[in-house]
Formats: C-alpha cells, structure tokens, sequence
C-alpha cells in the first residue's frame, strides 16, 4: 500500500525592530518596529511567493479531486495582511472557501512560550485559534507549536486543551531508525497540578482530547525541495516531479509529511528555479499514480490508535538547524539575557492593562528575535546570516536591547 502525501505549510513574518537611539529610551511611547522595512519585505514577499503560490494552490485544490493542503499562519503574519496585504489575506480566504485547505493552530505571536511561561502560552494558543475561526471559519484541530518545538510535556498540554494532533520534527536521535511516515502517539503520563489548572483557564477549545496524535515531519524529502532544489552541486539536481514522486513512494509508511516554509515557492527557491513548474505537475503525476494529497485532520482521523508507536522526546527538539534542538534560540549569553529579561516583565506588563504595551511587549517575544542573536558558524552559520535583516547577532541584540529598556521605563512611569 502506497503512502499519502501531507503538504504542511509555515507562513510567518516577524515585526522587525527598528533603530531606537540610547537618547529616545523614556522620552514617551516608542515604537519599536521599523514599518518602512516590514511593509517593503511584506510586499517583497507577496508579490515573490504568497500571491502567486495561493493562485496556483487555489488552481490545484479546485481542479485535482485528491489533492489537499494545510498551513499555520501566525499570528503576527495575519495582523501584517491585515496592515499591509489584504490582498493576500483575501486569496487565503479563497483557498479556505474550498473546504480542502486547513488551518493549524499555534502561538498568535510566534513565541517561545511553550518553554518559558505555560499561561502566555495558553493565552497566545487561545487568541490564535479564535483569529483563525474568525477570518477562516474554522476551529483548528491539529497544533503546531512555534519552530516544531515539541517534548513529551508539550504533546500532553497539546491534548488537554483539546487538539487532536500535534505536528513535530521527525528527529533521527528520537526515531531510532523508525519511519517518519507513520503516525506516533505520546508517552501517558500527568502534567503536574498547577500545568493542569492554568490549562483548564485557558483551553481553546471546548474539551480535552482523549488521545493526540504525532506527525512527523519528513525532513530529507521536504529540505529536497526547501534548501537543496536550486542546488547544482546536489547529486539530485535538477529534481524531476517524476523522480521526487518515486522518492516519495519508496519511502513507505501511511504518509510522508512534507512541511516547510512557505517561502520556499519564489522566495527561497526563486521562480527562475522552476520551483513553480515542479509544484504544478506534482498532482497530475499523483493523480495518475493513485497517490492523495491529506490534511492533517484526515490522518488523524483514520488513525490506528492501537497499533501506534510511541515518540517518547524528553530533551525539547525543533525543526532548526543540525541539532533540531533549541541552541538556534537560546544557544548563547546574549540571547538567554534577551529570554530571561522580556518574560520577567510579564506579570507588570499584564497588571498595567495597557493593550499597547501588551501588544509590543508580545510582538518583542517572537522567536525570530532571538534567532537573530545566534552566534553558529559553519554549516548554519550562513543560515541564520541570511534570514537576519541586521548586519550582525550583537546588531540584534543591540536593537533588542534598547526596545527592552524602553519597555522598562514606560512600566515605571
């Protein structure tokens, strides 16, 4: 029996920070974000990749019967469509409104709260889940936490607020030489009480699934075609649709989940690559082949609970970088000082009942902040170097910085 395919979508863009001088800190309410520069790499991006992928998505769902897609659109990309692109949040309207693209829920803010501060996660979970039914009209089922950023603990928290599938990194240091294709389940176990009560506070969804189920990401099949398509010094270059669909079935299992940044269709792989050309012929040679294109959703649903290997990940791992663990967000001083100093605010920032001050003290939480701080060299160091917009990790965190002790001070005025 031939697997499935589960094409999974990441669509994401930060608020970068703009330039606050030392003598602007305290001289009243700042904003932290350069709009000029947002607004230019939003359009940028739109007009590369988001408008006409969408276009030819929509062109796929419609006229392939078998042929299914899902994203997560964060929180912060959804407010930038919403400032910058309408146009873009209307053709992912029209892709919802064909009832074969779904939405995943994850942090509205893209954060790393899931490691830091279990109520903001709840909170971020909630406002996302309710942005989606409102734009999209429908409540996600299956979860995506920021960066695939997934342990044992993150799973069961995922279940309790009602999800029935939870997407992560199909990491070899985990899977032992097991399939990546084959739905896993979480060890069973009980969070601890006051995990539990904050969870029951803020559960986005009505109640607590029974059992969760585990996608993993394919990540040698999905990076063929998100990092090394456009590669000529790649053995599989050019990649062929004929020949990925071989790879792709020969890979056995129930599904072999292809998840990756957006981006990657004319903004990564540029449409010169002909990665828009690849994309297009890949459902009529499915087609052909009796292969079907899945939701998450329709895997969770005809899943064999009992038949179900356990993903057992007590040390955190993510979808970044060769470690695929959290070194790209908290691997050096700089960054854990920039972590530790924004969620020590919290609580003040939450009492002050100040939407603003909230709303830019969440948008200081993305994740891309701290990416941007990283200090790797060799294989990823060039990898973080160009999805940065500052000239250095220190240009970063100087920026950062500035933002964080303005934050301060408008918390002690």
């Amino acid at each position: 029996m031939q697997p499935n395919i589960c094409f999974y979508f990441q669509v994401h863009q930060p608020y970068r920070l703009r330039d606050l001088r030392i003598t602007e800190i305290g001289q009243g309410d700042m904003d932290y974000f350069d709009e000029l520069k947002n607004k230019q790499i939003f359009r940028k991006v739109a007009e590369k990749c988001y408008l006409p992928a969408n276009a030819l998505m929509l062109d796929l769902v419609e006229n392939y019967p078998d042929f299914r897609i899902s994203y997560s659109l964060s929180g912060v990309f959804l407010d930038q469509c919403r400032e910058y692109g309408m146009d873009v949040l209307e053709s992912f309207q029209k892709l919802a409104a064909t009832g074969k693209v779904e939405f995943l829920a994850e942090t509205y803010y893209h954060s790393l709260a899931s490691i830091v501060s279990v109520e903001e996660y709840c909170q971020q979970i909630n406002k996302h889940v309710e942005t989606i039914k409102e734009l999209f009209g429908q409540t996600p089922t299956t979860f995506r936490n920021t960066e695939l950023i997934y342990n044992n603990e993150i799973s069961q928290m995922a279940r309790m607020m009602g999800f029935k599938g939870i997407i992560a990194e199909g990491a070899d240091s985990v899977l032992h030489g097991r399939n990546p294709n084959d739905p896993f389940r979480p060890p069973s176990f009980r969070l601890p009480s006051n995990i539990e009560r904050i969870i029951r506070e803020h559960r986005p969804l009505a109640k607590r699934s029974r059992d969760i189920a585990v996608l993993l990401k394919n990540y040698k099949l999905s990076d063929d075609v998100a990092f090394r398509f456009s590669d000529k010094s790649w053995v599989g270059y050019p990649l062929d649709a004929h020949t990925f669909t071989d790879w792709l079935m020969s890979s056995g299992g129930t599904s072999v989940n292809l998840f990756m940044d957006y981006e990657t269709f004319g903004e990564h792989q540029w449409e010169d690559t002909g990665i828009f050309d690849f994309l297009r012929s890949l459902p009529a040679i499915w087609q052909e082949r009796g292969i079907k294109a899945v939701t998450p959703s329709q895997l969770i649903a005809d899943w064999k609970k009992e038949n179900t290997q356990e993903y057992d990940v007590h040390n955190t791992i993510s979808w970044a970088d060769m470690e695929r663990d959290l070194s790209a967000w908290t691997g050096n001083h700089i960054q854990d000082a920039a972590l530790g100093s924004i969620y020590s605010l919290e609580g003040k920032v939450k009492e002050s009942g100040n939407e603003e001050l909230i709303n830019s003290w969440r948008k200081l939480l993305t994740s891309d902040h701290f990416y941007y701080m990283c200090t790797k060299y060799w294989s990823d160091g060039d990898v973080h170097k160009y999805f940065s917009p500052y000239d250095s990790p220190y240009e970063a965190y100087r920026r950062y910085s500035h933002a964080l002790h303005d934050l301060r001070s408008r918390l002690h005025t």
